[in-house]
């Protein structure tokens, strides 16, 4: 499932894109069937908050979309391409669609470690967007939406304060690897960041919110911010330093992404000891270094 870094990098282009124009929308498979309610205004801001983005043309008129574990964006330029797969949505700026296509730059975006910024149309040369695979595409109303933000908690990257994360955290008894994948607490921070931040705090997975120093967890939101930003730029998530990289000079390489998120039966980075696996743990796929975090029957 896409994470903030990636959702806030949808809503900078699409913002950049579209916003200030007229957007034509339809829905060409029939399982988007509000098309009419915004097709043809002005989109007046993209807005992004944790995993879920916000097209906002009007009065109660906030095209919602969260992409889940399936859904992805084409973009491309020049004229719509003929509709092909499973199509939820189109989106295009009626003037560009009229442009010669700029030669091999319309993409489908894959997986986030398969794509490494190349190839990608500026901002300006969009002129179609096309969804597939989302977990929702809808209209909400304002008060639909204000209820969504009332839900969530703060975003690390749109600047909002920790304290209610905070207060959350330390009133729980649930262990912090399963708090910080709710989206009540943290918004946007998924199973990589989670693994991440919690090896580079050096914080079990296993301790309860309640238990977690302060020190601690004020040291992860502080990391999440940066490390989610710079996952903007390409979507891809590095959270390792250069020094603790096998190569420390160039290019980060694909093996050196990551601490300890995919790595489990190798050696990790600093203590040597084997990164373990548990499944299902809030229901995704942990990993932790024991001898650098600790074991689950240590905490």
């Amino acid at each position: 499932m896409p994470e903030g870094n990636e959702i806030h990098r949808w809503a900078e282009r699409h913002e950049a894109a579209f916003v200030g124009k007229p957007v034509q929308v339809d829905g060409p498979q029939g399982r988007f069937v509000d098309s009419d309610v915004i097709s043809g205004r002005k989109l007046l801001r993209v807005m992004a908050v944790g995993k879920h983005l916000g097209y906002d043309f009007g009065k109660d008129r906030i095209l919602h979309i969260h992409l889940g574990l399936q859904g992805d964006f084409t973009e491309g330029s020049g004229p719509l391409p003929e509709v092909r797969g499973a199509l939820r949505l189109r989106m295009w700026n009626a003037q560009r669609v009229k442009l010669p296509a700029v030669p091999g730059a319309s993409k489908r975006h894959g997986w986030y470690s398969s794509d490494d910024g190349t190839g990608h149309l500026q901002p300006e040369q969009i002129a179609w967007v096309e969804l597939r695979g989302p977990m929702d595409c809808s209209v909400y109303t304002q008060a639909k939406w204000d209820e969504l933000l009332e839900r969530l908690g703060p975003d690390p990257l749109n600047g909002d304060a920790s304290d209610r994360a905070f207060e959350k955290i330390q009133k729980s008894r649930k262990p912090i690897g399963q708090l910080l994948m709710e989206q009540d607490v943290i918004a946007g921070v998924g199973n990589i960041y989670r693994a991440e931040l919690l090896y580079r705090a050096r914080q079990s997975p296993f301790t309860p919110g309640k238990d977690v120093p302060l020190a601690v967890l004020k040291k992860m939101w502080k990391d999440a911010g940066p490390l989610m930003r710079a996952g903007m730029v390409d979507r891809r998530i590095v959270t390792t330093l250069a020094k603790d990289r096998l190569n420390k000079t160039g290019k980060v390489e694909v093996d050196d992404e990551h601490y300890v998120y995919r790595r489990n039966g190798r050696d990790c980075r600093i203590c040597g000891g084997k990164v373990s696996k548990q499944e299902g743990f809030a229901g995704r796929n942990l990993f932790w270094c024991p001898k650098c975090q600790g074991n689950a029957a240590e905490v």
